[in-house]
């Protein structure tokens, strides 16, 4: 820590840190595809802003994210905080539901179908902010979501019963250890 750093209340930072959550997000949808996660913004705006809190971050992220928000609604501007994801699958939080609940939309509870919006809205994040994204740009999930989700299919199929071949003649399903023991 260094000399000009202070330890402060989340409540005392959070406009200052808002400002620089800001700059930092803006510079990511600068970059095409690129994300940051909850803890990475954290460190990065207590950094920017030399005060630092004790607080968790969980105690105060969602604050500073639905602060975000706000800001982007009345400047008109795609939601910033779509860019914001977790470290351990790459998706956006709940506290994105501030960004539904502020355009007037109901919160969305399955994971995979928040994610595919927060994609949308960061596309329009990298269009709006100058990245250099191809014309025929689609959204997509971000990397770390991409692993997580190709992982889980494989699981599933891996848990699913395996059936046994119809046969020939009697078009009824055989045992997966052998022959129909209809037709033996």
């Amino acid at each position: 820590m260094s000399d000009q750093e202070t330890y402060v209340t989340p409540k005392f930072a959070q406009p200052y840190w808002a400002k620089h959550a800001y700059e930092v997000l803006v510079e990511t949808a600068g970059r095409y595809n690129a994300v940051i996660t909850y803890s990475e913004l954290a460190e990065e705006v207590q950094r920017r802003s030399s005060l630092r809190t004790k607080s968790q971050m969980r105690n105060w992220i969602g604050g500073l994210m639905a602060d975000l928000v706000k800001v982007n609604h009345v400047r008109n501007e795609p939601p910033l905080t779509s860019l914001v994801v977790h470290k351990d699958d790459g998706q956006v939080g709940a506290s994105y539901d501030e960004v539904l609940r502020v355009a007037g939309e109901s919160p969305i509870n399955d994971p995979l179908e928040r994610e595919t919006h927060a994609a949308a809205a960061r596309l329009e994040c990298y269009r709006h902010w100058g990245a250099d994204v191809p014309a025929d740009a689609q959204p997509t999930l971000s990397a770390r979501t991409r692993v997580v989700r190709a992982s889980t299919p494989r699981a599933a199929a891996a848990t699913e019963a395996r059936r046994g071949a119809v046969c020939p003649t009697c078009f009824m399903e055989m045992p997966v250890s052998g022959p129909c023991p209809n037709c033996e």
